[in-house]
């Protein structure tokens, strides 16, 4: 049952999906606005476009005639997957999916104002004007995050009058594609996040990962562990309000369905239609199956049992700090020395400042203490750096 599966998108996410994709025996063209990116290097074949170009999307799409397009980011014509469906392709997980969830305010209005889901309050903004008056109307503090934007890119917190000028500038510097509108969101004051991966499949019921916990900085995951504590009513009704979302979006895959929790209860925050960076933890062995290897099963349409915790575990996140090209990394004796320890490094040919360029994995016995093992992944990815040759021309180390 080979099927040819067109990647948009091949970044560290979409490198483990094509691994996963090709254990199953199949075929991957991996699509990005750059040559050598994490996932081509894995990948059958690889085009290079802007995939903001309808017509080059087209194209590729014509030339390839792929059984399956699967999107890995958010910089892409997705109004063109309507058309594609037509054509008999199948689009993960579906074209109303990814039209909706490329675009913050099209899934923040479905969840708040058609399914009535709690949210935090927001405005949206075109203009730094409009986003005065939109701050003004949410109150501060506040988050502003660009409509198009992935791995925080673009998102910062509004605390005084000073700071909207920073926020537009770096909303629009942070942006993917060409949409410059902004959503303002009052800020909640929560003591966890989380991350419910959701399975969304073809012929069985949806189906859910332990929860994931996990931190940000600079809008960006640093941290992830699993399982995260959350009382059985939250859970509950966190999965109810995720399938209640991914059901009205339609298709086949995962979902990464975060939430806020708060001390007055559960808020909905956003959805990914594709394996979520905070879900690298299930690369530590925390379950029988990892979310891409669940993301891979679903869309192909082969059956998922059940999906069991085996293990507790963390991720940590390995940033550059520089910018430089052909990256290697030091440290690696120390990082694994310990038992219960692992790294993916991507494979990115470039580094610049708080690009994310590996993550670090523990874990320890089912049972074990979440916290240490959380200690141990951010202990270990302290020692590794990131060395590569400076846009000068001058190396930094060899090494």
């Amino acid at each position: 049952m080979m099927k040819k599966i067109m990647l948009l998108g091949s970044g560290e996410l979409g490198r483990e999906f094509v691994i996963a994709a090709k254990r199953l025996g199949q075929y991957v063209i991996a699509v990005d606005s750059y040559n050598d990116a994490p996932a081509q290097q894995v990948a059958d074949h690889r085009e290079v476009i802007d995939m903001l170009d309808g017509t080059a999307l087209d194209a590729i799409v014509a030339r390839h005639r792929p059984d399956v397009i699967v999107p890995e980011i958010e910089a892409i014509r997705t109004e063109r997957f309507y058309e594609y469906e037509k054509e008999g392709i199948q689009v993960v997980p579906s074209a109303r999916a990814a039209n909706f969830t490329m675009n913050r305010k099209a899934i923040r209005d479905l969840a708040s104002k058609e399914l009535g889901l709690r949210t935090a309050a927001y405005r949206y903004a075109a203009s730094k004007e409009e986003l005065k008056r939109a701050i003004g109307e949410v109150g501060v503090p506040c988050v502003v995050k660009p409509l198009m934007s992935s791995s925080g890119k673009g998102q910062s917190t509004v605390k005084t009058e000073e700071d909207i000028e920073y926020a537009w500038s770096y909303s629009q510097s942070g942006r993917r594609g060409d949409i410059a509108d902004v959503i303002v969101e009052a800020f909640v004051p929560f003591h966890t996040e989380i991350t419910l991966l959701t399975v969304t499949q073809k012929n069985g019921p949806t189906l859910f990962c332990p929860p994931i916990g996990h931190r940000q900085e600079r809008g960006d995951y640093q941290e992830s562990w699993q399982p995260c504590r959350i009382g059985e009513t939250q859970l509950q009704e966190a999965r109810e309000i995720a399938e209640k979302v991914t059901r009205s979006l339609t298709g086949a895959g995962i979902w990464g369905v975060e939430f806020f929790l708060a001390d007055d209860g559960l808020y909905f925050s956003e959805l990914s239609p594709r394996p979520h960076d905070t879900g690298m933890v299930t690369l530590a062995g925390t379950q029988n199956l990892t979310e891409f290897e669940l993301h891979a099963r679903a869309i192909l349409g082969l059956p998922i049992p059940e999906i069991e915790l085996l293990r507790v575990g963390a991720s940590a996140v390995v940033l550059a700090d520089k910018e430089g090209k052909n990256p290697v990394y030091t440290g690696l004796e120390d990082a694994l020395r310990e038992v219960g320890s692992d790294i993916r490094i991507f494979g990115k040919p470039t580094s610049r400042p708080y690009r994310r360029m590996a993550v670090m994995l523990a874990n320890d016995r089912l049972g074990g203490d979440v916290d240490a093992v959380k200690e141990k992944a951010v202990a270990n990815a302290g020692k590794v750096t990131v060395m590569s040759e400076q846009t000068s021309g001058f190396p930094s180390g060899n090494g």
